[in-house]
């Protein structure tokens, strides 16, 4: 009985007992986020406490951050955990989210054979280190799927001068952990956030070579879908998500996740 009083009280504080008996299984909660919180292994370390709270599992949809903020249009999500800020903010300004806050971030990096045949190695401007692998012609693999990665590589082609056509550029149309297995068969370049690179270094035969620039840097952001556009979405439960993941619990767990001993993500209010 303290147990099952327990559960009622944590569900009351999430706003979510309503209409729900003891053997009532929640509403469905639908989480649409990015590949790279998803291959990192992120979100399997900080979900469970909040579905142990919640009464149910959290429905995750990873993709990239385009197709994450079409099914927010479509209210085919109820919450957003994306990285792409413009992006983000013009969502929310279409009246398509409400409540965006900032919950992490991480950076991206340059990855590629310890060869180096494009000599980007120790760079540290992500624009100048493109133009070099596509003036040596080598193998350079792109996301291609609109998410957030393949988002900032445009913006650093856009400072590089606009992207030259080359044959070693590949459009994979894939997510993150797949591009890294592409570009560690082709020997190729790749743009990547460094959470996604760490958790699958142990399976690839690729370096970080180009770190450290401001314009590499990546926030992640979080919204609700605008329950005034899609009536039948999960205000409720997407609300209890959206502050679990900003509350002081999830943001510890956020800095303590790490892979080998290295932090992926850190949490909002880390400088």
């Amino acid at each position: 009985m303290r147990t099952t009083s327990l559960a009622l009280l944590l569900l009351a504080a999430l706003g979510l007992t309503a209409g729900c008996g003891e053997d009532d299984a929640p509403p469905r909660l639908r989480l649409a986020t990015t590949t790279s919180t998803d291959n990192s292994g992120l979100l399997r370390a900080i979900l469970p406490a909040f579905e142990a709270q919640y009464g149910g599992p959290v429905d995750v949809v990873a993709v990239g951050t385009g197709q994450a903020l079409k099914l927010g249009e479509r209210g085919e999500a109820d919450l957003l955990l994306v990285h792409a800020r413009a992006r983000e903010d013009a969502f929310v300004a279409a009246g398509h989210g409400i409540d965006r806050r900032d919950i992490m971030w991480n950076d991206f990096v340059i990855a590629g054979p310890a060869s180096d045949p494009a000599g980007i190695a120790g760079g540290t401007e992500g624009a100048a280190a493109l133009a070099k692998i596509a003036a040596a012609g080598v193998h350079f693999v792109s996301r291609g799927d609109d998410s957030g990665t393949h988002t900032r590589e445009r913006a650093l082609w856009e400072r590089a001068g606009g992207r030259p056509a080359w044959s070693g550029y590949l459009d994979a149309g894939q997510g993150m952990g797949p591009c890294l297995t592409i570009a560690d068969e082709k020997r190729a370049y790749v743009l990547t956030d460094r959470g996604t690179f760490l958790a699958y270094r142990g399976r690839l035969d690729l370096e970080i070579l180009v770190e450290g620039d401001p314009a590499l840097r990546n926030p992640y952001g979080a919204m609700r879908v605008n329950p005034a556009r899609h009536a039948h979405v999960n205000a409720a439960g997407a609300k209890a998500l959206l502050d679990y993941l900003g509350s002081e619990a999830c943001q510890a767990a956020i800095a303590a996740f790490r892979v080998d001993g290295e932090a992926l993500f850190h949490p909002a209010q880390e400088p």
